[in-house]
C-alpha cells in the first residue's frame, strides 16, 4: 500500500490540463472499438449470423435495422445509470475504469459467440460498459478546467471530438476489411484487443487528472432540488431536438450501409465495402471542424452573429438536407439504374457538416449549462437524446413492417419523411431558443490535492 496523490480540482494554469492528452487518447482506441463494431453490425446480421448449429440463420434488412436501433439506443440509455454511479459514489476515474472493463468483455463475447445469443448478450454489455463511461468521458475532459484555462474548453472539445473521428476513421476502414476477409472473430476480436489497450492508457494517466470527489448523498440531494431540476428541464426540452438529429445521423451505420449494398461499389478506382463508405464521415469531420471554427462561423457571425443554439437550429436544416439526397438516390435505385456510391458523398457531406453544428455545440453547451456537482447527470441527458433518437427510428421500423416483409415506408419516402422531420421542426426550435436563459457554470479551484492510500481494488 503506497500513498497516491491525486488532485480533486483544476489545476491553477493558464496552459492546457495536462491530463487532456491521456483522456484524448483513450477516447480515440474506445471510439476505434466501437465504430468499427457498429460498422458492421448490420452486415454481420444480415450475412454473418449463424444458430447453435453453425448454420447460417441471418435477419432480414428491417429486422437488422431495429436490432441495431435498438443496441445504438441501449447504448446511450445506460449514461444515465453511469452519471448517478459516478457523480454520487464512485467519481468519474473509476466508474470509466471499471465499465471500460465490462465493455472490454461484451467485445470478447461478440468475438467468441456469433449467434444470436452472443450478439444478444455481447452488445448488451457493450451497452453497458460503454454506455455507463459515456457522460463521466466528456465531463471529465470539463472538469480538469478552472476559472484560468477556460477560454481553452472550446479548444479541448474540438481535440476531443477529433480524437473521436480519428479513431473511427481508421476503424470504418479496417473492420470491415477484417470481416470480409477473416471473418466474425478477427473483425470483432481486433477492437476487443485495443480497448484493452485504451483502458490501460487511461489507467497510466490517472495522476495527470484532476479528480472531482463524488457528492454521495449530498449529489442526489443537491440533483432534485430546485436548481436541479429546474437545470435538467431547461436542457430536457432542447435536448427533445438534438434526439432529432441524432434520429437521422445514425442511420449512416445502418440504412445507408443497406443502401450503399445496392449501388456501384467501384468508385475513385477502389472497389469498396458497402460498410466502410461510412469512413468518409470522419474526414470530413476532421476537415470541417477547423473550417467551421475558423472560416464558415466567423463569415455567416458577420450578417448573422452566431450563437450556440442557432447554430444547432442551422445544423438541423443541414442535416435534414442530406436526407433529401438519400431519397434521390433511392428514386434510381428503384427506378432500375445502378447509381455510383459516389452519389452518397454529397449526403455524407451535408451529414457531417449538421454532426459539427449540432454535435459539437450541443456537448459543449451541456457541460457549460450543468451546475457542477451535476456534470455527468447533464452529459447523461444529452446522450438521452441520441437513445430517444434511436429509439424513434427503431419504432418507425416497427410500424412501418408488414406481414409479408415489406414495409408501409419504402424507397425515398422513407428518407423524405425523415427530411422533413428534421428541417420541419426548426420552426419550434426558434421559439423554444428564443425563450432559453443561458446559465454557464464550471468547475473551481478549491482543493487542490488529495492523498488517498491506493490499494489493489482502487484502479
Amino acid at each position: 500500500m503506497s500513498d497516491a496523490k491525486f488532485f480533486t480540482a483544476p489545476l491553477k494554469t493558464d496552459q492546457m490540463p495536462p491530463g487532456i492528452p491521456y483522456i484524448i487518447g483513450n477516447e480515440a482506441a474506445e471510439r476505434f472499438n466501437f465504430y468499427g463494431m457498429r460498422a458492421i453490425l448490420v452486415v454481420f446480421m444480415t450475412q454473418y449470423l449463424v444458430n447453435r448449429s453453425g448454420v447460417k440463420a441471418t435477419m432480414g434488412e428491417n429486422e437488422a435495422n431495429q436490432w441495431y436501433h435498438w443496441f445504438v439506443a441501449s447504448n446511450y440509455f445506460f449514461p444515465a445509470v453511469g452519471a448517478i454511479v459516478s457523480d454520487a459514489f464512485w467519481g468519474k476515474y473509476r466508474t470509466i475504469i471499471w465499465l471500460s472493463l465490462v465493455y472490454c468483455l461484451g467485445s470478447i463475447v461478440l468475438a467468441a459467440d456469433n449467434t444470436r445469443l452472443g450478439l444478444g448478450l455481447g452488445l448488451g454489455l457493450i451497452a453497458l460498459g460503454a454506455g455507463g463511461i459515456k457522460p463521466c468521458v466528456s465531463a471529465h475532459v470539463g472538469d480538469q478546467f478552472g476559472a484560468k484555462n477556460q477560454h481553452l474548453v472550446s479548444r479541448a472539445f474540438g481535440w476531443f471530438y477529433f480524437s473521436i473521428n480519428f479513431g473511427s476513421f481508421f476503424s470504418i476502414l479496417l473492420v470491415p476489411w477484417l470481416l470480409n476477409n477473416y471473418g466474425p472473430a478477427w473483425a470483432f476480436g481486433v477492437p476487443a484487443i485495443l480497448m484493452l489497450v485504451a483502458t490501460l492508457g487511461f489507467w497510466s494517466g490517472r495522476y495527470k487528472f484532476a479528480h472531482i470527489p463524488p457528492g454521495g448523498k449530498t449529489f442526489l440531494r443537491d440533483t432534485f432540488n430546485r436548481e436541479g431540476l429546474s437545470a435538467i428541464g431547461r436542457l430536457a426540452v432542447l435536448f427533445v431536438f438534438v434526439a432529432v438529429f441524432w434520429s437521422l445521423w445514425d442511420q449512416s451505420g445502418g440504412e445507408w450501409v443497406l443502401q450503399a449494398e445496392k449501388m456501384e461499389l467501384h468508385f475513385l478506382g477502389i472497389t469498396w465495402l458497402s460498410s466502410q463508405i461510412q469512413a468518409v464521415n470522419a474526414v470530413m469531420i476532421l476537415g470541417f471542424i477547423p473550417l467551421f471554427q475558423y472560416v464558415i462561423y466567423p463569415a455567416i457571425s458577420r450578417f448573422f452573429p452566431l450563437t450556440a443554439l442557432r447554430k444547432i437550429g442551422l445544423g438541423l436544416i443541414v442535416t435534414g438536407s442530406s436526407f433529401l439526397v438519400s431519397g434521390w438516390i433511392e428514386t434510381q435505385i428503384q427506378a432500375g439504374l445502378k447509381p455510383s456510391i459516389g452519389w452518397q458523398m454529397p449526403a455524407y457531406a451535408l451529414l457531417s457538416a449538421g454532426e459539427v453544428m449540432v454535435s459539437i455545440t450541443a456537448l459543449e453547451f451541456a457541460y457549460t449549462q450543468a451546475p457542477r456537482h451535476m456534470k455527468s447527470i447533464i452529459m447523461s441527458l444529452y446522450l438521452l437524446s441520441i437513445s430517444a433518437g434511436n429509439a424513434f427510428t427503431a419504432l418507425v421500423h416497427v410500424f412501418i413492417a408488414n406481414a409479408d416483409g415489406t414495409t408501409k415506408l419504402h424507397g425515398a419516402a422513407y428518407y423524405n419523411f425523415f427530411a422533413a422531420l428534421s428541417i420541419g421542426c426548426v420552426a419550434a426550435w426558434v421559439v423554444v431558443a428564443r425563450n432559453y436563459r443561458e446559465q454557464i457554470y464550471l468547475q473551481d479551484e478549491h482543493s487542490s490535492i488529495e492523498t488517498q492510500a491506493e490499494t489493489g481494488t482502487s484502479p
